[in-house]
């Protein structure tokens, strides 16, 4: 084949390569323009929301209506004060009210969380009375507490022959009337001591004492009345508490009366209300060695209950109980527990017929109807000599026998 056949063959093919080439290329791209079409679309973004006519129609309908955002906080500002006053006065009085029911429940969980210590940490509990704290325990009407000393056998025994019911007695009121009364002491220095098995046979006779956990001691008489109410609330259900000398006059019928005009209050302090001065001098007696705390010297001390009987409501007993390590106290007795509640919501009730004088003035009084519910000379803080003239006042000033058989609680 000659070169010029060759060139000439050469030249066809390459324009037909060419030829092809290009429709291939436009076929392709018109391919492609039919199918990505969709490409030339803006997708719209996820976060952004687009007003659409009807949210901006609700918008204006608001605003026509006199809902727009600055109408609305300019008919706030232009409100009544007094409406105002009575809506935020309506929320603190809701708040107050919650405040106390939460310090009600408070107090019911420090009740049950003393008497779950007192089982763990082993307690004397009697088996009558382990029995009776099982799911359906008991409701006392009242636990009275008699504090009393080792050297105190022969006010004990005045006692029980006077106003405190003894032996079958002892156990009816309990069950009929619903008063838990023991005798109230602790242990001496010596434990198992001589003082300490004497108290402990006189207890296997009469059966009637509440053992503390506590030194005794004339300067521990604060220490001993925190231990006494915790150790009762734990012991017994009781709605009041109380606590009394073994040299006082007590009319048991008319105190119980007088508790139970009080048994729907909370955070009751029942007792005859004092305020005496604080005194600094050494070697006196009464004397506050922590005098500087209540201010200057010739200062008086905020009311509280005089120590020879006074009686709490439940919830105060087991705020007692909850808060004992951390419950500061002084040198008197009396003192001491008002400190405690003289912070609280407590409702403080002054009553002159558990602070009568003994005869004649508790034998007038009884005479004109006004019976007394504990007697006593306030110069001796007791019944002087109340071992001898306790059944003389108890004669001239104490209530029917049959009174507490009679009395409805």
């Amino acid at each position: 084949m000659s070169t010029k056949i060759k060139g000439e063959l050469f030249s066809s093919r390459s324009l037909i390569s060419k030829k092809w080439t290009f429709l291939l290329c436009f076929g392709s791209f018109c391919f492609g323009i039919l199918f990505t079409d969709r490409m030339w679309i803006i997708p719209e973004s996820k976060d952004m929301a687009r007003p659409s006519v009807s949210t901006e129609a609700e918008r204006l309908k608001l605003i026509s209506e006199g809902c727009d955002p600055k109408n609305l906080y300019q008919k706030e500002v232009n409100r009544d004060p007094q409406a105002l006053f009575g809506e935020v006065s309506k929320t603190h009085n809701a708040i107050q009210t919650l405040d106390k029911t939460i310090s009600s429940l408070e107090m019911e969980l420090a009740a049950a969380r003393s008497a779950q210590e007192s089982l763990i940490n082993g307690a004397p509990i009697s088996n009558d009375l382990e029995k009776k704290q099982i799911p359906g325990k008991r409701r006392y009407l009242m636990v009275v507490g008699i504090n009393t000393a080792f050297s105190s056998r022969k006010r004990r025994d005045s006692v029980r022959t006077t106003w405190m019911p003894s032996g079958e007695k002892r156990k009816k009121l309990e069950e009929e009337k619903g008063i838990i009364i023991r005798f109230v002491i602790g242990h001496s220095a010596t434990a198992g001591g001589i003082l300490d098995r004497s108290i402990e046979a006189e207890d296997k006779k009469h059966g009637d004492f509440l053992r503390l956990d506590h030194v005794e001691g004339y300067l521990e008489l604060s220490g001993k009345t925190k231990t006494y109410f915790s150790t009762a609330v734990s012991k017994w259900d009781a709605k009041f508490y109380v606590k009394v000398d073994d040299d006082v006059h007590v009319n048991i019928a008319t105190l119980g009366e007088t508790l139970v005009r009080h048994r729907k209050k909370h955070r009751v302090y029942i007792g005859c209300m004092k305020s005496g001065p604080v005194l600094s001098q050494k070697g006196v007696r009464y004397h506050e060695p922590e005098y500087w705390k209540f201010g200057e010297n010739g200062n008086k001390y905020f009311r509280h209950a005089t120590g020879q009987l006074y009686a709490i409501s439940r919830d105060l007993a087991s705020y007692i109980a909850l808060n004992q390590h951390v419950l500061h106290k002084y040198a008197n007795e009396d003192v001491t527990l008002g400190a405690w509640f003289i912070g609280l919501d407590v409702t403080h009730i002054d009553d002159r017929r558990l602070c009568c004088g003994t005869p004649p003035d508790c034998e007038w009084k009884a005479q004109a109807g006004n019976i007394c519910v504990a007697s006593f000379d306030w110069t001796c803080s007791g019944i002087c000599r109340s071992a001898d003239r306790i059944k003389e006042v108890h004669k001239r000033c104490g209530e029917p026998e049959n009174a507490i058989w009679k009395a409805r609680f």
